[in-house]
């Protein structure tokens, strides 16, 4: 398995890209519950506004559109959702500011923005993306697939040939897909490191693929935008509905792809269905 684009190397007519989190992987939940929220609770010393702050951040990176967003945008947000509410937030412009420019949303992007101006702001973010890595590897090893994912890769890679892309951490990824034997059906791993889901769509797809060979499986709506900003295909698992979807995936989806009418009717339904599971 692969893990940059420059190293991936064309072997079937069809790519089918799957994001990790949420969609392949049951662990999502945990990691914004038990890492992601209380983490930066932590780092900011946000205890007096704890239950809100909880609440506001599980709202928006689970159960809304932002769903599946970037940890750093989501945090910005989420910053900025609570001052418009009234509660006294500490300074994140610089971190803003980065978000907005920077061509790569990782930490060692960020620890080149903080050798460059050694920004306090940067500085405590970079402290809480760390500690989220390692709450993460310090959580119990429950992870899970979700159901049909196993058996829905084992289908897909034999007609096409498979990229997880991923806005997580990449070693998190990997040790995660290999603890569960996913990973002999994946040609390549790109995660955080290797820039944004649609500059990693764009690249693959730039090893001769066309717009209806590259289909992006995944359950956020910015798994949705990186399909379209490509112009390739978008198929949706769905948010408490996993392994039917994985199973749809499999049975239906995948022969609609390769048969060449899965755009149009066929995934206009399957989006309409995605966008109504979202606040």
């Amino acid at each position: 398995m692969k893990e940059t684009i420059a190293d991936y190397i064309k072997g079937k007519a069809f790519l089918v890209c799957v994001d990790s989190d949420g969609c392949a992987m049951d662990t999502m939940e945990v990691k914004h519950r038990k890492c992601f929220a209380p983490k930066a609770i932590e780092v900011w010393q946000l205890y007096d506004i704890e239950t809100k702050f909880l609440d506001t951040w599980n709202t928006l990176n689970l159960y809304s559109k932002t769903r599946g967003i970037n940890r750093f945008k989501g945090l910005v947000k989420t910053f900025k959702l609570l001052a418009t509410e009234g509660f006294k937030m500490p300074d994140l412009s610089a971190v803003d500011q980065w978000v907005q420019t920077t061509e790569e949303l990782s930490n060692p992007s960020l620890k080149r923005a903080i050798e460059k101006t050694g920004d306090e702001q940067l500085i405590n973010t970079l402290a809480w993306s760390e500690a989220v890595n390692q709450a993460i590897r310090d959580l119990p090893q429950n992870d899970k697939p979700f159901p049909n994912v196993k058996e829905g890769l084992k289908r897909i890679s034999e007609l096409a040939d498979i990229a997880i892309v991923s806005s997580a951490n990449t070693s998190a990824v990997k040790d995660e897909w290999t603890r569960h034997e996913l990973t002999p059906y994946v040609e390549v791993l790109l995660g955080q490191e290797s820039g944004s889901k649609a500059a990693c769509i764009g690249g693959l797809k730039g090893n001769n693929f066309s717009d209806n060979k590259v289909l992006m499986v995944g359950d956020a709506p910015g798994d949705l935008e990186a399909a379209l900003t490509n112009g390739v295909l978008y198929y949706p698992i769905l948010v408490g509905r996993e392994g039917f979807s994985w199973s749809r995936l499999a049975s239906e989806g995948l022969v609609k792809l390769v048969e060449g009418s899965y755009r149009g009717e066929y995934q206009q339904k399957l989006i309409n269905e995605f966008e109504a599971t979202l606040k």
